[in-house]
């Protein structure tokens, strides 16, 4: 699909620009957000497919990718690395990256401050990372390698905490300060993340943002998920709440000129609900919000 517009077209406007989840396989809804947005969003493992029992780039979704051109500038944003895994992350996760890099521009690439397997064991969920000095010193030298790996930015997300914290040598911030400090890696802040996280645990986002060295983040998530049995679940299936946009809005404020995105992420599995038209509607609610 060739879009009419350029990424460097609009480069005319200040603040942040706006960015969005696409998972390809649906280009009717890509022609809707082309307009509308500056970057893409791609997880690797969604846009993959098994083939002779390995799970393989999708060719179909990689030719809409590669079609872009300039329209937009693309980030990876992976879900399976597992960096937090004490026997080490996933190789299968490693692959699927550096096939990706060989065929498209990346402007960044990114994970989630956590682990999805213990043991070889796959858990079926992502749990946040104990935040101890030993956990630390580990994450450090594997950020490391992978940005001596792809010569790429690299990001980390903060998660939502399914369970309760285990006794910790660092705070929530400091443990990300100390982790982008060492290694030089950037930082996604998910700030519906955070307001789950003070809806179910009583998690103080004030006391975190007064803490958190915002040099670091360069990308910001919104998103909205449902509430179910009083917590508020991360499913990325909703229209942005009012609230999660001020909160971003107030990130930003702190943060003069060193966040370049806001990405409005949603599940493949959301469009049908939400419908195309809505997604659209919300891109430019957004861009209303965040660009002047």
């Amino acid at each position: 699909m060739a879009a009419t517009a350029t990424y460097a077209d609009r480069q005319t406007k200040t603040g942040v620009v706006i960015g969005a989840t696409y998972e390809g396989r649906d280009p009717a809804l890509l022609e809707r957000m082309l307009p509308l947005v500056d970057y893409i969003e791609v997880t690797l493992e969604t846009i993959s497919e098994m083939e002779d029992g390995e799970l393989r780039l999708s060719d179909s979704v990689m030719g809409e990718l590669k079609n872009l051109g300039n329209a937009v500038q693309t980030i990876v944003h992976g879900v399976s690395l597992s960096i937090g895994s004490h026997e080490g992350w996933s190789p299968m996760y490693l692959r699927l990256l550096d096939d990706f890099v060989e065929q498209v521009d990346v402007a960044w690439h990114s994970e989630h401050l956590g682990y999805t397997k213990v043991d070889g064991q796959h858990l079926g969920i992502m749990l946040a990372m104990p935040r101890t000095e030993e956990a630390l010193d580990m994450l450090c030298k594997r950020v490391n390698a992978i940005q001596e790996r792809y010569r790429l930015p690299f990001l980390l997300e903060n998660i939502v905490h399914v369970v309760p914290d285990c006794p910790a040598d660092y705070s929530d911030a400091a443990f990300l300060n100390a982790l982008a400090d060492r290694t030089g890696c950037g930082l996604i802040l998910d700030v519906y993340n955070l307001e789950c996280d003070a809806h179910n645990h009583g998690f103080d986002i004030s006391a975190f943002l007064n803490e958190l060295q915002f040099a670091h983040v360069r990308e910001l998530h919104v998103a909205c998920g449902v509430e179910h049995n009083g917590l508020l679940l991360d499913v990325h299936s909703q229209r942005t709440r009012s609230s999660t946009v001020e909160l971003a809005q107030r990130v930003i404020r702190r943060s003069p000129g060193g966040i370049k995105v806001v990405v409005y992420e949603f599940m493949p599995e959301a469009i049908p609900g939400l419908g195309h038209t809505a997604i659209a509607e919300e891109l430019a609610r957004l861009r209303e919000a965040f660009t002047d």
